[in-house]
């Protein structure tokens, strides 16, 4: 890397999850000697302000990223299929925000708070988990690690942007048309999301979305727990940030809902916000703009031995996406 930092660039810079990255290294003074921004082309030719000045958005094409250090991809898998491998040859690191290389057991797949150990294993390409799967496995790695896991079931309430900014923007529309007394309309989603509940609306696999079977390989990639039992319904939900769950640990030794409250307390990246007498528990219009998975309702469960049940929110752009991509890139620099 050049003394001056790292020339860095950003592939999908204009989308939901890209111009958050880019505002995130911004707010966290990330040292880039350099920072290039690539989108499709119809985004080609605007002006983003960054940290390290404006910055002109450029059509990715063929080799545009020989020279890159390291090149956050957020523009989804067939792009990073395409452009991940061509950074890594040319001696750069990729780290990928995309379901592309996420099972590959060649690539690192990593949340910092959790694995970061891990990281040095990378050739090049460093992946990013799924947007659940990421506070999923911040808030069962300190259980894992004290009290051993058995079995996790899991309920999401994810935002519209886990979808991307055009399911926000429609949604949006339909409040506009609700309010209205108009019947709203679904062209970027199967149902109207506003007013609604959706368990679904990812590709199917069989029985299951492709977004339960990706939650569910991803946090045993991250934990290094390949024979975790999961079980998980996927839903979308009427919010713009912040994707929530509500969660059920079945643990190997048994542990009392303080207890589980003093380890997540004493565990990076968690914020405990516990007090359901005052009405004080995780949201995700709270945990909008944050960084921190916050964790509330924790308690016992009843149903099965050994098991508790919390709740946590955190902000799908934020922690699910941008900034665990930068925290993995500061690790990168922080190594050399």
């Amino acid at each position: 890397m050049r003394s001056g930092g790292p020339a860095v660039a950003v592939v999908g810079a204009t989308g939901a999850a890209g111009a958050t990255l880019v505002r995130i290294l911004g707010e966290r003074s990330f040292p880039a000697s350099a920072l290039t921004l690539y989108a499709s082309a119809r985004s080609a030719g605007r002006t983003v302000s960054t940290h390290v000045g404006d910055a002109e958005v450029r059509e990715l094409t063929a080799g545009a990223l020989r020279g890159a250090d390291i090149v956050f991809f957020a523009a989804g898998a067939a792009t990073s299929r395409r452009h991940a491998p061509v950074v890594a040859e040319a001696g750069g690191i990729a780290i990928d925000k995309s379901s592309a290389y996420r099972l590959d057991p060649a690539v690192p797949l990593i949340v910092p708070e959790v694995n970061p150990d891990t990281l040095g294993q990378h050739r090049g390409i460093v992946a990013n988990p799924n947007c659940v799967a990421i506070p999923l496995s911040i808030v069962l790695a300190p259980l894992q690690r004290l009290y051993g896991l058995h079995h996790v079931t899991v309920a999401t309430y994810q935002a519209a942007t886990g979808a991307g900014i055009r399911l926000a923007d429609e949604l949006e529309a339909q409040a506009r048309d609700d309010a209205a007394g108009s019947t709203p309309t679904a062209h970027v989603y199967p149902h109207v999301l506003h007013g609604n509940v959706v368990p679904g609306g990812w590709t199917m696999d069989g029985a299951d979305t492709e977004e339960e079977i990706k939650v569910i390989a991803e946090t045993r990639k991250v934990l290094d727990a390949p024979d975790l039992h999961i079980s998980i319904t996927t839903v979308r939900v009427p919010v713009t940030i912040g994707h929530s769950a509500a969660v059920w640990i079945e643990l190997d030794a048994a542990a009392e809902p303080d207890q589980v409250r003093t380890v997540l307390r004493g565990s990076p990246g968690i914020l405990v916000v516990d007090d359901p007498a005052a009405q004080r528990y995780p949201t995700p219009r709270a945990v909008a703009g944050s960084d921190d998975v916050q964790v509330g309702r924790i308690r016992r469960d009843t149903g099965r031995d050994n098991a508790v049940a919390l709740f946590f929110s955190a902000d799908n752009l934020r922690k699910g996406a941008a900034t665990n991509a930068v925290q993995v890139a500061e690790l990168l620099i922080g190594e050399g």
